[in-house]
């Protein structure tokens, strides 16, 4: 079976730079080449067009090509165009794309096209109480309701996609995987009462509530450190550097107490997560985050949001504790009990490993996806 899948970012130093849908596409890529099948990888709005091969996958890298009138259209359409001349030369079987603003709402494929729901504009507005601009929103419906099949990442976002966007269709749950010989325990000391978060510095995640949550760790515990690794983002409501605004909620005898490390590469990402005592990750709006699941493969106790999806990643008091970010006392209470207890710390680090060895392991997922695509061909 071939199998290929349409997305504007893949994780790979001949593309541009790439968040959790790439990690999740290139985890899923990478074990349906390991079960036997043929995968590509079409990857749009790029620096340039390229082929090559990465790690048995094909990768097509396609510029984004610029015009005076029309270019949604006119992109869209060549992009089509590509597409079904490689279908059609390399007997490619099933199509995938994301929800994420609708890049298939024009175009028709010689093959089925499967949407995978990890979270479309209109989900993420949803979640944060934003309006959607109709523009986005017309065109995230019409991928959806011009697909042959959708599936999600959690069962959270199908019903919430399904009721955003007035779907009849029902949508198939196959969760995001991880590479658990990948992501492991190293060896690699942990520091005491160092405390990460990592990710995008953005509003959505909860780094604004982490603020207010750490003016309370570190009030109780004065040798306390938040890391925080990740690209700082421009702030959707105020247009300022959300990194700055986060300074601003903390009390300014703290600042000394808190380190910004930026965007980081996936070694050093595994290296901060290995050196924490306790990960955070307060989010208000995912699908079904990479981050918590790459942190509970490597044996981290985690304090996370209580949210939607939530129960279906962690369980409270076993993996760690799912806490609402907006109760920014039980949230610290939390993550100060852990720091406290190497013991429990261990024993929670334990349990979540052996949660998404069971659950979210490549190994295990690409069985599930197998079966699917299989009942398409």
């Amino acid at each position: 079976m071939h199998i290929a899948f349409l997305t504007p970012e893949y994780p790979h130093p001949y593309l541009n730079r790439s968040g959790g849908l790439g990690t999740s596409i290139k985890n899923l890529a990478s074990s349906l080449v390991e079960a036997g099948e043929r995968v590509t990888v079409f990857v749009y709005s790029q620096a340039e067009d390229r082929e090559f091969e990465d790690q048995g996958v094909q990768i097509h890298s396609i510029a984004k090509r610029k015009y005076t009138f029309a270019g949604w259209y006119l992109h869209s359409k060549f992009l089509q165009r590509y597409i079904n001349k490689i279908i059609l030369l390399d007997g490619i079987n099933v199509l995938e794309a994301p929800d994420w603003t609708g890049i298939t709402a024009l175009m028709h494929f010689k093959c089925p096209l499967v949407i995978r729901c990890n979270g479309s504009d209109g989900y993420f507005c949803h979640l944060d109480s934003r309006k959607q601009k109709p523009k986005n929103r017309w065109f995230e419906m019409q991928a959806l309701k011009n697909a042959d099949h959708i599936l999600a990442a959690s069962a959270f976002t199908a019903k919430l996609t399904k009721a955003i966007f007035g779907l009849k269709n029902e949508i198939q749950v196959i969760p995001n995987s991880i590479d658990t010989e990948l992501f492991k325990p190293v060896q690699i000391p942990e520091v005491s009462n160092r405390i990460l978060y990592y990710g995008s510095v953005i509003r959505k995640k909860g780094v604004l509530e982490l603020a207010e949550i750490c003016n309370l760790v570190f009030k109780e515990n004065a040798s306390a450190r938040l890391i925080l690794a990740g690209n700082d983002v421009k702030d959707v409501f105020t247009g300022r550097s959300t990194q700055e605004l986060f300074m601003e909620v903390v009390k300014s005898k703290f600042h000394n107490q808190i380190e910004f490390k930026g965007l980081l590469p996936y070694k050093a990402v595994q290296e901060e997560i290995a050196k924490a005592s306790v990960v955070v990750l307060p989010s208000f709006a995912e699908a079904l985050p990479m981050t918590w699941i790459e942190a509970m493969a490597m044996e981290k106790a985690l304090v996370t949001s209580n949210i939607g999806w939530a129960n279906e990643v962690m369980i409270d008091g076993e993996t760690g504790y799912a806490v609402d970010p907006k109760d920014h006392q039980a949230y610290s209470d939390a993550i100060l009990q852990l720091l406290d207890s190497e013991t429990l710390r261990k024993r929670m680090g334990i349990n979540a490993r052996k949660r998404v060895s069971e659950k979210f392991a490549t190994q295990v997922v690409v069985k599930q996806n197998l079966e699917f695509y299989k009942s398409l061909v």
